[in-house]
This record gives C-alpha cells, sequence and structure tokens, in this order.
C-alpha cells in the first residue's frame, strides 16, 4: 500500500505542476460564472424599469384589505398597498407608472369579476400576482353563501392526477403514492444533495478518463519497466486510481469552493441549510463508487493501448462507457418509477446516475430496489478490479500496438 501512494503523490504532482490542467480548475468555474452574468445582462438589459414596486389602492367593503397585505408579505410581491374612498366610477385610466386600483365588493364577487384599473407602465408579473387573491375571494363567496367549513375545505381541495391503478378498486386518492419532488413541502431538500453528488461523479469520473493517457504514456515513454522494476503491477495499478481519484476531489473542491459562494450570493437558495444533510453522505458514497468501477475498467483497458491517439474499436467504445448514463436521463426524469429508470438502476454502466437522479426526484425511496442496485456497482467494481489487474499486469508491458480482444481474453484467463 505503501508504494501505491507514492504512485498516488507522484500522478498529483505531475499533474498540479501541468499548466494545462491548473488552468483547466479554474476555466471552467469562471465559464460558468461568465455565462450567468452574460445571461443576467440580456435578460436584464429590456427590464430595467421592472424592478419598481406596483402601488396599490384598494377600494373594498367586506373586510378583505388585511388578507390581501398577508397575501403581500408572505408572497414577497412587494405591493405599496393603500386604502382609497375613490369611487370606480372617477377612475377612467391611470396616468401614474406602476400604480393600479382594485375595485372589491359583495356585487363584484357575485359577478366574479374584480374590476382592475392598471397604469400602461407596470410590473408584467402584477396579473400574474394578482391571481394569488382568488382563493381566499372564493372563501369569503362561499362562507356568504351559508356553507359550512368542511364543505368550504371539500370544494376547495385541489384536483391531483396520479399514476395508479387501484382507484376503481376501493382504494382513497391519499393511498395512491405521489414519488414526485414536486410534492415536497422543500424540494431542496433533496434536490442540493443530489446536485453536489452529482458534480462530484462527473468530475471524479471524467478525471479518471485521464487514466488512459496516463498508462499509455508512460508505455510510449518506455519507463514502465523502471516504475516496474521498484514495484508491483497491482501498485502501479492502484497507486494510479487513488491518484487521479485525488485529483478528481482537488478539481471539485476549487470548482464548489468558487461556485458556491457565488450561488449563496446570486441566489435565494437555501443552500448550506440542505447540502449538510445525512442524505449527502449516501449520495457522495454513490459517487465515489461510480468513480472506482469506471476508474478500474480505464486503467486496465488503457494498458492495452500503445497510445491513445491509435486507439482500437474496443478501447474507443470503453471510452463511451461514462456517457452511456446520459442515454436514460430523460426518461429517468420524466417518470423515475418507470420501467426505463428501474432497468437502468440494475446496469452496472448506468445504475450511479440514474440512481442518484431516482433518489433525489422521489419522495418515498424504493429501499429494495437501491440496495440491489448498490450491491450491483460494488459487485462490479469487485470484478473489474480484478481483470484490470490481469489485463494491467501484461498490458503494461506490451509495446508497439495495441491489444486485441482475443489476447486480452487470453490475458484475463491466465
Amino acid at each position: 500500500m505503501q508504494n501505491s501512494l507514492k504512485v498516488a503523490k507522484w500522478e498529483l504532482k505531475r499533474n498540479l505542476k501541468n499548466k494545462t490542467f491548473v488552468i483547466g480548475l479554474f476555466i471552467t468555474p469562471a465559464i460558468f460564472i461568465l455565462f450567468f452574468f452574460l445571461g443576467s445582462l440580456f435578460s436584464d438589459s429590456d427590464d430595467t424599469d421592472t424592478a419598481e414596486n406596483m402601488t396599490v389602492y384598494i377600494n373594498e367593503d367586506i373586510g378583505f384589505f388585511d388578507e390581501i397585505e398577508s397575501i403581500n408579505k408572505e408572497q414577497d410581491f412587494g405591493w405599496d398597498l393603500q386604502t382609497t374612498d375613490t369611487p370606480q366610477s372617477e377612475i377612467t385610466e391611470v396616468d401614474e407608472p406602476y400604480t393600479a386600483y382594485l375595485f372589491i365588493n359583495e356585487h363584484s364577487l357575485e359577478e366574479n369579476r374584480i374590476a382592475t384599473y392598471t397604469s400602461e407602465e407596470a410590473d408584467p408579473l402584477f396579473p400574474g400576482q394578482l391571481q394569488a387573491l382568488t382563493v381566499p375571494l372564493q372563501v369569503i363567496k362561499a362562507e356568504a353563501s351559508g356553507l359550512s367549513q368542511q364543505e368550504i375545505n371539500q370544494l376547495m381541495e385541489p384536483i391531483s392526477f396520479v399514476e395508479g391503478t387501484n382507484q376503481g378498486e376501493g382504494g382513497s386518492p391519499s393511498s395512491i403514492e405521489e414519488n414526485s419532488l414536486f410534492d415536497l413541502d422543500n424540494p431542496w431538500e433533496t434536490m442540493i444533495p443530489g446536485v453536489f453528488a452529482g458534480i462530484i461523479m462527473l468530475s471524479i469520473t471524467f478525471t479518471g478518463m485521464a487514466i488512459f493517457q496516463s498508462a499509455s504514456q508512460e508505455k510510449k515513454d518506455k519507463i514502465a519497466e523502471i516504475i516496474l522494476s521498484s514495484l508491483t503491477p497491482s501498485e502501479l495499478m492502484q497507486g494510479k486510481i487513488i491518484g487521479y481519484f485525488m485529483l478528481g476531489l482537488i478539481q471539485v473542491a476549487v470548482f464548489i469552493g468558487i461556485l458556491l459562494p457565488f450561488a449563496i450570493w446570486q441566489t435565494d437558495i437555501p443552500i448550506l441549510e440542505n447540502l449538510f444533510v445525512p442524505r449527502t453522505i449516501f449520495f457522495v458514497l454513490i459517487a465515489l463508487l461510480s468513480y472506482l468501477m469506471f476508474a478500474s475498467i480505464f486503467v486496465g483497458v488503457g494498458a492495452t493501448m500503445s497510445d491513445v491517439s491509435s486507439a482500437g474499436n474496443l478501447q474507443g467504445l470503453v471510452m463511451m462507457l461514462p456517457f452511456l448514463q446520459f442515454v436514460v436521463i430523460g426518461p429517468v426524469i420524466s417518470n423515475p418509477d418507470g420501467i426505463v429508470a428501474t432497468v437502468s438502476t440494475y446496469i452496472p454502466f448506468t445504475a450511479p446516475l440514474t440512481l442518484l437522479i431516482r433518489l433525489t426526484l422521489l419522495d418515498s425511496w424504493p429501499w429494495i430496489e437501491v440496495i440491489i442496485s448498490v450491491a450491483v456497482i460494488v459487485l462490479s467494481i469487485y470484478v473489474f478490479m480484478k481483470l484490470a489487474g490481469k489485463i494491467f499486469k501484461v498490458g503494461i508491458l506490451l509495446y508497439g500496438k495495441n491489444a486485441t480482444p482475443k489476447e486480452i481474453w487470453k490475458w484475463i484467463r491466465m
């Protein structure tokens, strides 16, 4: 193990002294920030005046003003609410910018039409914000008609369309499981840990792809024999996996260290409150297992190539394995409980990202599927490590040509 750590340290130092790698560390988060500012610049260029708050004059005789104030505060509309005795007949047009008049009375409730007068220059979100007053007004109307509170609650209860097979078999709507991120009271509770673990997974996995280049470069420079005179092929392979794992973590640390403060500064998303939670540990564990699985494949197949630029069809297909996960992202996101999502959870090459997405989107976790999926990933790591060790032991000393599938199969059977 000591020799493996020495190899890892050597890989770490060699890459950290590489200008391309160091520049890439900071270029990626810088590009994200640049695009954020460009997007904000273009989106705000035509709406620089929309930040003004609306002044809303309320003329009502049903005792609804306090309710409007409460809604304005809860929804953070930013309205400047004022009461007015000006009759509706005197309002023909509103000359003051960002100003509106609402006339609410029993007659308007009966007709379901609230007279509204808005200035030409107004917040474009204002018409949509007014819809927040609809339900409270309907409650007032229902109470005036003599309905009981229970009848009003039943009347106001929203109708949901959910997947289920027992609606006509005595099952109540509440018995139908609604596994959706959007049904959660706090969607950020699972979204933030999922995104955090996803960043770690993709960063260290793609960094691990550099093992291809590392193994073939040592063969190309003919230094593999010198290195193997001081340690075993297994120690060299383990050292490379550990070294590139550490490089991936450094890349993640720089990426998050720059973007996390920026995201906290620019958004109102409760990132820190939902990041340091127990589920984050489990999500990160899935990301680490994903790296170990793909790294074991990369280091083994990388030893079969004389040069990355001359990779054969087999090596090219192996390099595409991490991207196989992206093929199923669409179906998994649209239906986390669907057949595609379930099957992808059991396939080693798609299981890590699929499992991460499903656990992020689902309200209740299918623990049996989760346990089976993790077991599949762990078993795959064990098998691929064993196979990679056999391939690496012979392939690292093969010069001048890429190994054929027949030769690789022969090494595995040795």
